[in-house]
């Protein structure tokens, strides 16, 4: 009898795990591919950055790789190109955006764009405090910088600013456009680090992982892709101006 109430038991919640994975299984490979894999890539590059303050031993052949087809003319390109990864230019095209969405009434919308890139820098900062990695001096570079160099604050603004804009387009006729784009944008910004002479190959890559983990982990709080913009004559969703119901009762409860 025991036995056969204890199957019954097990059964029951077999039947309930494999509904409640079936129902969720986009979310948990997005939450697997998205978040793990790039966390995990990021820490594996600073357990190895904290170790070895020598990096790694494809940090510098790579470096000298792309320093061989230096030019004067590249050199003014790269100063030109790279000063559009910085964070004031990355935070400005995100006002513009931002006052986009404002008038929009895409409210949810603009809390992810804002809460992904702001929240990237202050997660850049301290990793730079926290590793202390001091930057290449393989050569002089046109445009030398101070401070620190893991991860690359200009990987992690253009690849947060990208990585919100794919995922609030994703489901609009927009996404692949802004994906490609998108991707350009964010290799050349790595590059140009790399040309200068100023970034480690390792502190891009550190920075664009964590800023694409940090991105889908924030709309996977957010929910931003449960809502779609809409066109001019359209009634814009309430998701986007109204809190869920359960983000209502959690509200309330802090209020409480």
């Amino acid at each position: 009898m025991f036995q056969t109430n204890l199957s019954k038991f097990f059964e029951s919640f077999l039947n309930f795990f494999r509904q409640l994975i079936l129902a969720n299984w986009r979310s948990l490979l997005l939450l697997f591919i998205g978040v793990y894999l790039p966390l995990q890539i990021f820490g594996l590059l600073a357990l190895e950055v904290w170790q070895n303050e020598g990096g790694f031993p494809w940090d510098v052949p790579i470096l000298e790789a792309i320093h061989t087809t230096s030019q004067p003319q590249l050199d003014v390109f790269a100063t030109t190109l790279t000063k559009f990864g910085k964070f004031r230019v990355v935070s400005a095209i995100v006002g513009v955006i931002g006052l986009a969405f404002l008038f929009m009434r895409r409210w949810r919308s603009l809390t992810y764009l804002l809460t992904t890139v702001v929240g990237s820098s202050f997660v850049n900062r301290t990793a730079k405090e926290l590793i202390h990695r001091v930057r290449p001096h393989l050569w002089d570079s046109p445009t030398p910088e101070l401070g620190y160099a893991f991860p690359s604050n200009h990987a992690m603004g253009s690849m947060a600013l990208v990585a919100a804009l794919v995922i609030l387009t994703w489901g609009s006729a927009w996404r692949w456009l802004v994906l490609i784009l998108g991707s350009l944008f964010v290799v050349a910004i790595g590059w140009t680090r790399l040309y200068l002479g100023v970034h480690f190959p390792s502190d891009i890559l550190a920075g664009w992982m964590v800023s694409v983990a940090w991105a889908i982990g924030v709309s996977l709080i957010l929910k931003p892709h449960l809502t779609k913009a809409s066109t001019v004559n359209e009634a814009q969703p309430l998701n986007e101006t109204t809190l869920r119901p359960e983000e209502t009762q959690l509200v309330g409860e802090e209020v409480e």
